[in-house]
């Protein structure tokens, strides 16, 4: 293996952690969490809420 194979490797590594964490960890967050709540409250329009 080569110096350049190696360095070429280390900064696609790099590109794709940061990649993972500024751009694909927060949209799926937030995508979870906007679904969960869409369920929740198209459930509610259906089921009514919940009572005690």
């Amino acid at each position: 293996m080569k110096t350049d194979d190696v360095d070429t490797s280390k900064s696609e590594e790099i590109e794709v952690f940061l990649f993972t964490t500024v751009i694909a960890a927060p949209f799926l967050a937030i995508a979870i969490v906007g679904g969960f709540g869409f369920a929740v409250w198209f459930s509610q329009m259906i089921f009514g809420p919940p009572t005690v």
